[in-house]
């Protein structure tokens, strides 16, 4: 039976899109790592043209704890669980990457959000040995599933927790705690019976900040998993060597019956391809983004992709280079032959980001959502607090930013929507820095369909 919350199962973008799923817009906004001691906090955007506050944070849930970073965030229902009535796409999970502690979000006051459940950090390190939380998959189970970078005291690889329908802590889901060197982001298929995972560092290596040093030590990730989803067991790792170097968001086709895929990495700037053919997965660079000298730097400047999506109908993949300041869109129609039709400029250390306003776009482009009828795409800037803080030292009083692009969906292009902009520059208690971003309706990057 279908219901609106979980989804019908695959459908068209048009067939499942309805304006009253977009009218609101969550995102996580960040102190952790300004100066300003004070908690994280979920921001409510209100997105409807019509609404006399659109474009505006009408609400703010603030964190009873300092120095969480909250980072990436995911509901406890998607389309994975469209033949269970009961299930709706309510509870908002947010974990703290730094703090590893996950707070359970209620969302029924849609707008004005609350703390349902908290769960520490020590009950997590005590049953997992886990720490550092980050990508948030609903299963189909009931379960929620979350990518865990670190072991208790904050080394890798890391591995997957898994909460039950009432937010419990059920365990590990991995039965192999060793079977890869480094964890970061996942996607999974059944209908494939496949899950892939990519890789960042360990907590205790990303932390304090980026230092060149660790990637020539071997202390960052450059490997691919393919594991077994009902075995739990890594069947094949590709090791993407220097030219896939932190390999970090991983997506497949939202068409269950597709085994296409892609991975960024961003150290190496480049984007990756997977299928499977007779039973092996195979990975190949398909997307290349050159690095450019710039003054005052001793090596050239890579572009660093560190999000893409893909739109609901797999026709475009659209990713950010943080650094450079630019987003890309490419029509993917032939999954292994990317054609760039669209890119557009905000921020960056090359200077070509512009303003928005009469106000210059601090940091450079970096989480990506977009609207279900692949029209809206969202941008925010922030990446991660002591990153933030080398590559972008004036976030701290700029704060970051939240964008609308216009995609052309017939001929390809992207451009600023002059109409949307939030600056969390001039938020109540100082500069914020905003992150990762949900509808409450569900999105491109949260539902997976079986």
């Amino acid at each position: 039976m279908a219901h609106q919350c979980c989804g019908p199962g695959y459908v068209s973008p048009q067939a499942a899109m309805t304006a009253e799923r977009e009218k609101l817009l969550y995102t996580i906004a960040l102190y952790t790592g300004t100066g300003i001691q004070e908690p994280d906090y979920l921001a409510t955007i209100d997105n409807d043209p019509a609404s006399p506050t659109y474009s505006q944070v009408i609400d703010r849930l603030p964190m009873p704890y300092i120095g969480d970073e909250l980072h990436h965030f995911g509901w406890n229902a998607c389309s994975s669980c469209h033949e269970d009535a009961s299930k709706s796409r309510r509870f908002l999970v947010i974990p703290g990457i730094r703090s590893s502690r996950i707070y359970i979000i209620d969302t029924a006051d849609s707008k004005a959000p609350k703390i349902h459940k908290i769960i520490e950090p020590a009950e997590i390190k005590a049953k997992t040995n886990l720490t550092a939380p980050h990508t948030v998959h609903c299963l189909a189970t009931s379960q929620i599933m979350v990518s865990m970078l670190g072991d208790a005291e904050g080394n890798a690889p890391g591995g997957f927790l898994l909460l039950d329908e009432n937010f419990d802590i059920a365990g590990r889901w991995e039965q192999q705690p060793n079977a890869i060197e480094y964890n970061y982001d996942f996607w999974y298929q059944p209908r494939h019976n496949v899950m892939v995972s990519s890789e960042w560092a360990a907590p205790k290596t990303f932390y304090p900040g980026f230092d060149l040093n660790d990637v020539a030590a071997g202390n960052y990730g450059q490997h691919l998993h393919f594991w077994d989803w009902e075995q739990r067991k890594v069947i094949q790792s590709v090791d993407l060597g220097a030219e896939g170097l932190i390999p970090l968001e991983v997506r497949f086709h939202h068409n269950p019956d597709s085994t296409h895929g892609y991975v960024g990495a961003a150290l190496s700037s480049n984007i990756w391809h997977w299928d499977r053919d007779n039973g092996d997965w195979q990975v190949s660079k398909v997307i290349d983004v050159p690095a450019v000298e710039l003054a005052g730097w001793d090596f050239p400047v890579p572009s660093l992709i560190t999000d893409l999506l893909i739109s609901m109908d797999d026709r475009y993949l659209y990713f950010s280079n943080w650094l450079h300041g630019d987003i890309r869109q490419y029509d993917i129609s032939n999954p292994t032959q990317p054609k760039l039709v669209g890119q557009v400029w905000c921020g960056g250390l090359l200077g070509k980001g512009g303003q928005i306003k009469g106000q210059k776009l601090s940091g450079g482009p970096q989480m990506l959502q977009l609207s279900l009828d692949g029209k809206r795409l969202y941008v925010t800037s922030s990446l991660f607090s002591t990153w933030d803080n080398q590559f972008y030292p004036d976030l701290n009083q700029t704060g970051s930013y939240m964008l609308q692009i216009d995609c052309d969906l017939d001929k390809g292009g992207l451009s600023i929507n002059e109409d949307f902009y939030i600056d969390f520059g001039s938020e109540p208690k100082g500069a914020a820095r905003a992150h990762e971003m949900r509808y409450p309706g569900g999105d491109c990057t949260s539902d997976i369909w079986i």
